[in-house]
C-alpha cells in the first residue's frame, strides 16, 4: 500500500492506494480518500495519521526516536569503507598471503589484523602510522577493536624483515629480499592462471623523503625527485603488468642511480616471477650503455622499449634525429578533449639500433610556445644587463658570452626546437614503430602510481628510523595500490566513472549508529548517500539493513 495524490478540477486529494494482481495484469484499487491535501496540512491531521501509525511498527519507532534524539545513542561507527575493502582484502587475496606467512609466528595480537587496518588506513584518512590508533575508534573494523599503537609498527617490522640468508638468492646488493616479497610472489601467482603471462613489464623508480635521518641504510642524500635535496630519502621502484596491476616495489638507498637499478631488477624478476620473455618498459633515466648490453647479450637476449637520451647521446641527437623519411599518424588532431593525443611515429635504423621517433604536434607547438615566452621575457632582461640570469636556468642555456655581457644564443635556439613534441625509443622488440609508441605511453600508469602513493596515501615524509619498519610503511602503501586498482576496475565494468575523492567522500559518510530504546539495542544505518550504493553494486556487495 502506499499514498497516491489525485487531482480533480483545481483540488488535490490524497488517497491509500493498493496494488492486487487480477488477470495476468497489476490493478491499483483505492482503500481510501483521506481528503483534501491542502486541509489536512493545515489542520495537521496528516502528521497526526502519521505519527499514530508508527506505534504498531516497530522498525519505524525505532528510526523516529533516532530522528528526535530520544533514544540513548551507544555508539557510532563508519561501515562503508570497511565493508568495501574487507571484501576486496580478501578477493584479491591478501588476507589469505598475509595469514599463511603468519602461521608458526607468535605475536600476541592479530598480525593479519593489523597490516589491514593499516592498509584501510591509507585508503580512506592517509597520515602518520601513530594516527592509525585514533583513527580506526571511528570505524567498524572487524577484529581491529584491541590493536594498539605497537601492533602496527611491529606488524611493519615484520613486512620488512630480510629473510634469512638461505632465502637470499638473487640479491640486489642494495636491496635484502625481505617477507614483503613472499606476499607480492603469492599474490602475483593467485592471480596467474594457464592463459595469463607476464609479457610487458613496466618499470619506473621515484624517491621519498625522510622527517630525520632515515633507516640505517636507506636514508641517503641523492637525487630528489621531490625537489628536497636537504633530506635524505630513499629509491622506490615499481613494477606493473601489462594491464596495470602493481607486481611488486622495490626499496634501495636514496643514493642509488636509476640506471644501476632496471639490470638487477630483471634478474630478480625471473626468479621471482618465472618471467622469461616479458618486454621491459622504462624511461630514459634507465638507459646505459651497461644495460643495453646485458639486455641484448645472446646467451639471455631481453625484449625492451627504453626512453634515450634525445640530447645527451650523440648517436640519437647527431644521426637518428636527422634522417629524413614520413611518418605515419598514429592518433590525429584531437576533436574533442577525451580524444587521445596527438601522435605519428617513424623508423629510424642506426648502426644496427633500432629507434622509433614520436611526435605529438600538440606538444610541439606547446614547447615552441613556451620558449617564445622565456626569450620575449629574456630580452627584456637584457636591456638591463643583469648578471642574475646566468644564475636562472631557464634563461642559461639560452645565453652566450658577448664582450663583457650576455646575449641571446641563437644556434641554441635553432637546437632546442629540433626537439619541440618529440621523444625518442630504442628496442630490440619485432613490435611494429606504433606499438612500441603506444606501450612505452603506457608508462604513465607508473607515474599515475607514484602520484597516487605520494599524495592520495599520503606515504611521506617518512618518520620511522628503521629499515624494516621503513620497507613495511611503503608495502603497506603498495598493498593499498592493489586494493585501489581493484575498486577503479570493477567500477569501471559496471560503468562508473568516479573521481577518487567522491568514491572515498560517500564511502566515508555511511555509518551505523547503535542506539537503545525499550531495553533492546539496535542499529540503525545512515549516510548511505552519492555514489555508495552503486559502488556497492558493482562490488557485488549487500548493502546493510537499514535497521537491525
Amino acid at each position: 500500500m502506499f499514498f497516491r495524490l489525485k487531482k480533480v478540477r483545481s483540488y488535490s486529494y490524497l488517497q491509500i492506494v493498493e496494488n492486487h494482481w487480477s488477470e495476468g495484469k497489476s490493478h491499483q484499487r483505492v482503500i481510501a480518500t483521506l481528503g483534501q491535501l491542502q486541509q489536512l496540512q493545515e489542520a495537521g491531521k496528516l502528521n497526526d495519521l502519521l505519527t499514530s501509525g508508527t506505534r504498531f511498527t516497530k522498525n519505524m519507532m525505532v528510526l523516529s526516536a533516532h530522528r528526535e534524539g530520544t533514544a540513548k545513542e551507544i555508539s557510532k561507527k563508519k561501515i562503508g569503507g570497511p565493508l568495501i575493502f574487507e571484501r576486496l582484502w580478501r578477493e584479491t587475496g591478501c588476507q589469505e598471503s598475509v595469514s599463511n606467512m603468519a602461521q608458526g609466528r607468535k605475536f600476541a595480537f592479530d598480525l593479519e589484523r593489523a597490516i589491514f587496518t593499516t592498509v584501510l588506513h591509507r585508503l580512506l584518512d592517509p597520515g602518520s602510522d601513530r594516527a592509525c590508533e585514533k583513527w580506526k575508534e571511528y570505524y567498524a573494523i572487524d577484529g581491529g577493536q584491541h590493536l594498539q599503537l605497537q601492533h602496527f609498527y611491529r606488524a611493519m617490522g615484520w613486512l620488512g624483515k630480510p629473510l634469512d640468508l638461505e632465502n637470499q638468492e638473487e640479491v640486489i646488493p642494495f636491496s635484502p629480499r625481505c617477507m614483503k616479497d613472499k606476499i607480492e610472489e603469492e599474490l602475483f601467482q593467485r592471480r596467474r592462471d594457464l592463459f595469463t603471462t607476464l609479457d610487458m613489464m613496466f618499470f619506473d623508480t621515484t624517491s621519498i623523503y625522510f622527517e630525520g635521518e632515515g633507516g640505517n641504510t636507506l636514508g641517503q642524500y641523492g637525487h630528489s625527485k621531490d625537489h628536497r635535496p636537504d633530506l635524505k630519502q630513499m629509491v622506490v621502484g615499481a613494477l606493473l603488468d601489462g594491464e596495470g596491476r602493481p607486481v611488486c616495489c622495490e626499496l634501495w638507498p636514496g643514493n642509488t642511480a636509476d640506471v644501476s637499478t632496471l639490470v638487477p631488477v630483471a634478474k630478480r624478476m625471473k626468479k621471482r616471477f618465472g618471467v622469461q620473455n616479458a618486454c621491459l618498459v622504462a624511461d630514459r633515466g634507465m638507459i646505459a650503455e651497461k644495460t643495453i648490453k646485458w639486455l641484448e647479450d645472446p646467451e639471455h637476449p631481453w625484449p625492451y622499449i627504453l626512453g634515450a637520451r634525445m640530447r645527451k647521446q650523440k648517436e640519437v641527437s647527431e644521426e637518428v634525429l636527422s634522417r629524413g623519411g614520413r611518418y605515419r599518424v598514429i592518433h590525429g588532431a584531437r576533436e574533442s578533449a577525451k580524444d587521445p593525443s596527438p601522435l605519428k611515429v617513424k623508423e629510424v635504423m642506426v648502426k644496427g639500433h633500432r629507434y622509433v621517433i614520436c611526435h605529438n604536434e600538440e606538444q610541439a607547438r606547446k614547447d615552441a610556445s613556451d620558449r617564445e615566452a622565456i626569450l620575449s621575457s629574456l630580452a627584456e632582461r637584457l636591456k638591463d644587463g643583469s648578471l642574475g640570469l646566468v644564475g636562472n636556468k631557464g634563461y642559461r642555456k639560452f645565453l652566450k658570452v658577448s664582450g663583457k655581457g650576455f646575449e641571446i644564443n641563437e644556434a641554441k635556439i635553432r637546437d632546442e626546437a629540433r626537439y619541440d613534441g618529440k621523444w625518442v625509443l630504442r628496442t630490440n622488440t619485432d613490435l611494429t614503430a606504433a606499438e612500441v609508441a603506444l606501450k612505452y605511453k603506457q608508462l604513465w600508469m607508473v607515474e599515475d602510481l607514484f602520484r597516487s602513493l605520494k599524495s592520495i596515501l599520503s606515504t611521506r615524509p617518512i618518520y620511522h628510523k628503521c629499515d624494516d619498519t621503513i620497507r613495511g610503511h611503503v608495502f603497506c602503501s603498495f598493498l593499498a595500490l592493489v586494493l585501489r586498482k581493484e575498486l577503479m576496475e570493477r567500477m569501471s565494468q559496471a560503468g562508473l566513472e568516479l573521481e577518487w575523492d567522491d568514491v572515498i567522500r560517500d564511502l566515508d559518510g555511511m555509518e551505523e549508529v547503535e542506539i537503545e530504546q525499550d531495553e533492546k539495542h539496535f542499529r540503525i544505518r545512515v549516510g548511505a548517500h552519492g555514489s555508495s550504493g552503486k559502488i556497492f553494486q558493482a562490488m557485488g556487495v549487500a548493502m546493510p539493513p537499514m535497521i537491525r
